[in-house]
């Protein structure tokens, strides 16, 4: 969506890996879609890295002479970008990631407005990386327990990859489970 907004010719969002250091591809429009989904580089790397470590927005309309551009980096990727708007991922105290748009096809300068903007969609995009992480790792210690927690941990990724009115279906499944195994109330509290 971000590259859609911006009128970008690529876009990616990078997810920090707190256990290796990383920065990981975890979406990629546009340049390098294919490829770049699940490559990882050093967390430090390129200006990626400076908005992860620093937390700060940053556009740079001329790459070639910013310092923070890992111009090596940029190559591995099949794609060197000119110019870019990059801000962090914040969710609470933590920093998930990074949000890049990455060249415009007019060669128009990122305004601050446009900045603001993509502030606006980067925290509602840290808010669903959140919540994905969280659903990651729950899938993880289930399908690491094995037996019912193994199963349930493939309903839910089952339920992922299916159509929303399926999820929709499935959450008033889930609901309805929730109601049957609630313990039963008291009519009157106070006995």
């Amino acid at each position: 969506m971000a590259r859609a907004i911006f009128g970008a010719r690529a876009s990616s969002v990078f997810l920090f890996d707190e256990e290796t250091d990383e920065l990981v591809f975890e979406a990629v429009a546009g340049e390098g879609a294919d490829e770049l989904v699940g490559r990882r580089f050093p967390s430090s790397t390129g200006v990626a890295g400076w908005v992860l470590v620093t937390r700060q927005p940053l556009v740079i309309d001329e790459l070639e002479s910013d310092p923070r551009f890992a111009r090596e980096a940029a190559e591995s990727t099949g794609f060197v970008p000119n110019g870019l708007m990059a801000v962090p991922l914040l969710h609470e105290e933590r920093a998930l990631g990074v949000l890049e748009v990455l060249d415009r096809p007019q060669q128009a300068a990122f305004t601050l407005e446009e900045m603001a903007l993509l502030g606006l969609f980067a925290n509602q995009a840290a808010i669903a990386l959140d919540l994905l992480q969280a659903a990651r790792g729950a899938r993880a210690v289930l399908e690491d327990e094995g037996g019912e927690g193994a199963a349930l941990a493939r309903f839910w990724a089952r339920l992922e990859d299916s159509p929303p009115e399926r999820r929709v279906a499935a959450q008033r499944l889930l609901e309805a489970v929730e109601t049957l195994l609630a313990p039963a109330r008291l009519e009157d509290d106070s006995l």
